[in-house]
């Protein structure tokens, strides 16, 4: 895990850096429909190829064919891989205990070899590919309902950094297959004329208060400006048509190397559509990537499965 934190903050404090740009808002290339995929597993964990990128699934022992079962994709962040990924949120045990098949994919790669997802306006497009991984991830999902049976109404993201972001951007191009997202350290589009999800998605933003690399208050990667965490929650607040200033709920103790209960949280129900609820759990003090203690996995784990789109 330390390992993972070292080099993501260091891959994502360098993207940040360079000055270029290719903005990820720009028009994606046209991509060819994805191969199919070699046989998913059907129990255990397995990965297989998609669209010509890896994806491991993990099947829990308690699947049952006779009862649909939710759906969790995790999304790496920049310069990263899915297993890192996994390695650090450590949602396995929480795909055995809670009983949902768990995917974790690989972003594409760019012509300096760093793996990425072409997520919003800010983040992370740093070279001239822009992949159409909003359709990529799309298609993942199908998928995998075509393979096992999962309940349309309990299908979720959760990703870090720009995985994060890429979560923020399906639940707006896709809100009619998602459920509910997690963001850890990550941002909604800039421009919010480019987020029109069409039915209420259910939103945990996480978020660093010393997070070095996306700014918890805003700012700019590349030449690039991304909102702040109060922005990106106050947007899907008024996407899900959520009243009220919201209550407090008990703080959390998150992260490992932080004393006590170290993350506040917010939460935002009333008049809210669809049974959807917006969440801010604010990690005081936390880094871009805060080393997760042991009620992480099972808190987000809650959260997600918590939401339920009761029209599907």
């Amino acid at each position: 895990m330390a390992g993972y934190g070292r080099r993501t903050a260091r891959i994502m404090t360098a993207a940040a850096a360079v000055m270029v740009a290719v903005a990820c808002g720009s028009t994606d290339d046209a991509s060819p429909p994805p191969s199919s995929p070699t046989a998913l597993p059907a129990s255990g964990t397995g990965t297989v190829e998609f669209g010509g990128r890896p994806v491991t699934v993990h099947v829990p022992a308690s699947s049952d064919p006779a009862r649909p079962a939710p759906l969790v994709i995790a999304l790496h962040g920049f310069g990263s891989n899915p297993d890192e990924l996994e390695s650090y949120l450590r949602l396995t045990p929480e795909s055995e205990r809670r009983g949902f098949v768990y995917a974790y994919p690989e972003g594409a790669t760019d012509d300096r070899g760093d793996r990425f997802w072409n997520a919003t306006d800010a983040c992370c497009v740093f070279t001239s590919a822009v992949p159409d991984d909003s359709r990529h991830l799309s298609e993942l999902i199908s998928t995998i309902q075509d393979t096992y049976r999962i309940d349309p109404a309990r299908v979720y993201l959760i990703g870090h950094s720009n995985g994060g972001f890429m979560a923020h951007r399906m639940a707006c191009d896709h809100a009619e297959q998602i459920t509910a997202i997690v963001s850890l350290n990550a941002a909604t589009w800039n421009d919010a004329t480019r987020c029109r999800p069409s039915e209420p998605v259910g939103v945990l933003a996480v978020h660093s208060t010393a997070d070095e690399t996306v700014a918890f208050g805003g700012g700019v990667n590349g030449s690039a400006t991304y909102p702040s965490a109060a922005t990106t929650v106050a947007r899907w607040r008024d996407h899900n048509g959520c009243a009220g200033a919201g209550s407090e709920a008990s703080a959390r103790d998150l992260v490992a190397t932080l004393p006590g209960d170290e993350t506040s949280v917010r939460a935002y129900t009333q008049g809210c559509a669809g049974g959807s609820s917006v969440q801010s759990w604010t990690i005081n003090g936390g880094t871009h990537v805060p080393q997760l203690g042991p009620d992480f996995a099972p808190a987000v784990t809650e959260f997600l499965l918590s939401q339920v789109d009761p029209a599907r």
